[in-house]
């Protein structure tokens, strides 16, 4: 069966112990607090997830961790991507996608490839691949932006099901939505834009914020996709502030705050990131105490 690209998927954060080693406990209890809240799908081991700064067993004893601890319940991605295409399609060789419904691999970065660079790159991480791929461009990231005309090129490939667009570009997104083949996914990485994307056509999002307010979140992911804006536009105002604070001073740092003083895991990240600053954290807990007393 192909996995549904649509709703909210979650880019999990990888909770931390004080002395910065992986918190298995945290981060089941992170699990069943978005499953609870009813999100479609999580992504294990995204760029929410740190994992630039995660060994190889390290990835391995999250992923089967995720796998078992998830049973099923919603849809499973992961998180596979690099900037060394030989090193990258052996690790999808041996990879286990057993439980896993799709792969998610951000455009190679560092090396700043061409068009036709990225365009080769993911051809054979689509052909190694026996699970569907969801293309990832971040360009504030990787340091080159996959062009419209590249997108629909990979989406003309049979494996490659889904684009999540982080560019923050309007009129690219527009461009690979109105024209793309049907049955390919267009999917938002920016919470913040969400709302608006979902007016333009695309089929969900891979959200940052839901691993704190998953109900929220999904919850106005499903109205914009039922064409309910009035209430879809609500549940946005309610958590706008918020999506902007979580990325003000640094990713995951923000949202690990929040999830920190919802007691769902600690707040520790590995250098080279920090936490944030103490004048950011004030108005990240203002901000969420005012949630909390907010209703739709």
């Amino acid at each position: 069966m192909s996995f549904n690209y649509t709703g909210t998927g979650v880019a999990l954060v990888t909770p931390f112990k004080a002395d910065g080693a992986v918190d298995f406990d945290s981060l089941a209890k992170l699990i069943d607090h978005v499953i609870d809240g009813g999100v479609e799908y999580l992504v294990t081991l995204g760029t929410t997830g740190e994992t630039a700064t995660l060994s190889k067993e390290e990835k391995s004893a999250i992923f089967a961790f995720v796998k078992k601890h998830n049973a099923g319940r919603v849809g499973l991605v992961a998180g596979l991507g690099g900037n060394d295409t030989a090193e990258l399609l052996h690790t999808i060789e041996t990879f286990d996608f057993t439980g896993f419904d799709a792969l998610l691999s951000v455009s190679p970065y560092y090396n700043k490839p061409n068009q036709e660079g990225i365009y080769l790159h993911y051809k054979a991480v689509a052909e190694k691949s026996p699970v569907s791929v969801l293309v990832y461009n971040v360009p504030s990231r990787t340091g080159s932006n996959i062009t419209p005309h590249t997108t629909l090129r990979l989406a003309a490939l049979p494996n490659i099901k889904a684009n999540k667009e982080a560019s923050g570009n309007f009129e690219q997104c527009m461009d690979i939505i109105s024209q793309k083949p049907a049955g390919f996914h267009v999917i938002s990485g920016d919470d913040a834009f969400t709302l608006p994307f979902l007016s333009m056509g695309m089929s969900g999002v891979i959200s940052v914020v839901a691993n704190a307010y998953p109900r929220q979140f999904s919850d106005m992911v499903r109205a914009g996709l039922a064409g309910d804006f009035a209430t879809a536009k609500k549940l946005h105002y309610r958590l706008y502030e918020l999506m902007k604070l979580i990325f003000a001073d640094g990713s995951p740092g923000g949202i690990k705050c929040i999830l920190k003083k919802m007691g769902i895991c600690g707040d520790t990240v590995r250098l080279p990131l920090a936490n944030v600053g103490k004048a950011v954290e004030e108005k990240l807990l203002a901000e969420a105490a005012k949630i909390l007393k907010t209703s739709v």
